[in-house]
């Protein structure tokens, strides 16, 4: 009886040990989503975005005074200091494409990071309206 008790003893051990060491192909990996990365592009590109007629926005992140002074035509204001860690009230869609720019190309940089690790997964930045040949309009 001792050597059946010992038999099972050690069956159950190795068959515990057997179920703790799957190999690890047969573990599979739980899918997350991959966060967007900051991306440049150059004016003449932003343009190119801009005449395609696809659903886009065109996002200035300068002062008022700035934006009102002249900005691109269509552009909405959300300045770069309003840019905190909650999402901006004129950007609802996490997904929307979002061309981004500012005076000199700096704010620009920080505001599209700052939507990225919000969750906005289009975002480009284009640096600064005083490299943009095209025209410009005030209000």
């Amino acid at each position: 009886m001792k050597k059946f008790f010992t038999a099972i003893s050690l069956v159950v051990a190795m068959l515990t040990l057997a179920a703790c060491a799957a190999p690890a192909a047969a573990i599979e990996p739980t899918p997350t989503s991959i966060p967007a990365e900051y991306q440049k592009i150059s004016a003449a590109d932003a343009k190119a975005r801009m005449d395609s007629g696809d659903e886009l926005i065109i996002l200035d992140v300068r002062t008022k005074e700035e934006f009102d002074a002249g900005h691109i035509p269509g552009a909405i204001l959300v300045p770069n200091e309003t840019i905190i860690d909650t999402q901006p009230d004129l950007l609802p869609d996490l997904n929307a494409e979002i061309l981004v720019y500012c005076r000199s190309g700096n704010r620009s940089a920080q505001a599209a990071k700052k939507l990225i690790a919000m969750g906005y997964t289009n975002v480009y930045d284009f640096g600064g309206i005083i490299d943009w040949p095209y025209d410009i309009v005030t209000e």
